[in-house]
């Protein structure tokens, strides 16, 4: 059995308007993970994901390549808490929440 894990990932680069945040939401439903992602004011774009612990160790390593269109520069990826994923809208396993 697979530990559980919860991690915070900022992403930048040029990954706004590109198409990333959907390709992230794609990528987490595909891989049955939990939590949200979210553009910042500062061009960067923000997730949390939450699963078993390869499933999230394979989508912070898909997170470097990204979207199509996008040019990844740096992923941050650190540990992150259940009070992080209960920023998820009420009723949805992952979700795309409004710029910060």
């Amino acid at each position: 059995m697979t530990d559980r894990s919860i991690v915070h990932v900022t992403v930048r680069g040029r990954v706004q308007g590109v198409g990333y945040r959907a390709w992230v939401e794609d990528q987490a439903i595909l891989n049955g993970l939990e939590g949200w992602v979210r553009n910042r004011t500062d061009g960067r774009v923000e997730a949390v994901f939450a699963g078993p612990a390869d499933d999230v160790a394979a989508m912070v390593t898909a997170c470097r390549k990204g979207a199509p269109a996008a040019r990844v520069d740096d992923v941050i990826a650190a540990p992150a808490t259940a009070d992080q994923i209960a920023l998820c809208r009420r009723g949805e396993v992952f979700s795309v929440l409004p710029t910060v």
